[in-house]
């Protein structure tokens, strides 16, 4: 066992009440003994994912924001609207732990996992954004020699979501895909999966900054959707990789539908007989986030061969089975410095995740300004 045993430790919470208010504080609580088969992590790594923030802000508007507490243990408030109350139903009154994963060091073990004692780490079990997690040892990830828990506090979601897209791809027989908010720390790995496995790809950005960001990282085709001459763009590259599957990250406004649009415009080009049905060829279009908040919008023409569904991570994982999902597993690994390679625009200690101007700057989920939690910085 590791001398270090700690008896408390801090992480953050996320309160909804039923009179919508959102609470965010930091939280003491006991560290308990592990259990045969489990594992306490120091936690030193946590990234702050749009599907964090989900959790952690909710739906509250940041506009109202108020800071309270003290510097070491700040309490924010803000007000949620009414009408988003009910959807949150299940979540009143309770506080949550936020996290989905994070990377640190096994500093003590129960029977059976004594074996990882003093490795490095990754997890996704949720309540990441803590001093030490309590953990089945079958949730780690052991990452290789040299390294650290930055190097590994993404390797599940970003790298496993990207895999999993193109897993899809394989499975439902598409030749090539489309990804939107693609200049995204997630579409930066899944460029280079592609690039590397030999699938087309077509890239949506919202700027020429963007357009060049994924040039330079080798991205055949980028199209800027705020470009006029965007759709035509876009149906050209449709046209030229045969991609008839997306992975929409917006889930809001009209881009769900002219993706549709285009593709069916680029199947009609090589088509050799009319139809008043259209196409015969399947389109479809995976939402896996909400970036865009507006209403989904099907706006355009698009045959009758195609469809919108929604596209989760760990839904997909169970429906693969522990096998295939264990392959995924072992090629983020063994590519965790370089394909699946994430890079921080600041580290934060838990205390500096709860200060405002932080909180206005990673909330906006801008492309370039991916934030990482260190629950230990300054602490050890």
């Amino acid at each position: 066992m590791s001398t270090e045993n700690p008896r408390h430790g801090l992480e953050l919470r996320s309160k909804v009440s039923t009179q919508g208010e959102l609470e965010l504080s930091l939280a003491r609580v006991e560290i308990p003994e592990p259990a045969p088969g489990e594992v306490v992590i120091r936690v030193e790594a946590s990234p702050i994912n749009p599907s964090d923030l989900g959790t952690l802000l909710s739906a509250a508007d940041m506009s109202t924001v108020q800071a309270g507490g003290t510097p070491e243990s700040p309490v924010l408030t803000a007000s949620i609207p009414q009408q988003h109350l009910k959807v949150l139903a299940s979540r009143l009154d309770k506080s949550l732990r936020v996290g989905n994963e994070g990377a640190g060091v096994v500093i003590q073990a129960g029977a059976n996992a004594r074996e990882l004692l003093g490795k490095t780490v990754a997890a996704m079990g949720g309540g990441m954004y803590s001093q030490f997690r309590v953990l089945q040892a079958a949730q780690c990830l052991v990452l290789p020699e040299g390294a650290s828990p930055a190097d590994g506090a993404s390797c599940f979601v970003n790298p496993l979501t990207a895999l999993g897209m193109v897993e899809t791809l394989r499975r439902e027989g598409h030749k090539a895909l489309v990804h939107t908010a693609a200049a995204s720390n997630l579409g930066q790995m899944l460029n280079k999966i592609c690039l590397k496995d030999g699938i087309g790809l077509v890239n949506i950005v919202r700027s020429p900054e963007q357009v060049a960001l994924l040039r330079g990282l080798g991205a055949a085709h980028v199209c800027d959707s705020t470009s006029a001459t965007f759709t035509e763009e876009l149906t050209q590259a449709l046209v030229e990789t045969g991609a008839t599957l997306a992975f929409d990250a917006t889930g809001g406004g009209r881009l769900a539908g002219q993706i549709l649009a285009c593709m069916e415009a680029a199947a009609n080009r090589t088509a050799t007989s009319y139809s008043p049905y259209g196409s015969t060829v399947h389109k479809q279009v995976y939402i896996y986030g909400r970036l865009d908040l507006r209403p989904l919008e099907l706006v355009g023409s698009f045959g009758m061969a195609w469809g919108v569904g929604g596209w989760l991570l760990m839904p997909f994982l169970e429906k693969i089975g522990p096998q295939a999902a264990q392959k995924l597993r072992d090629r983020v690994a063994a590519e965790l410095k370089t394909t699946f390679a994430s890079h921080y625009a600041e580290e934060l200690s838990l205390a500096e995740a709860l200060q405002l101007d932080r909180i206005a700057v990673y909330s906006k989920r801008a492309t370039g300004k991916k934030y990482l939690i260190n629950p230990n910085k300054n602490l050890r």
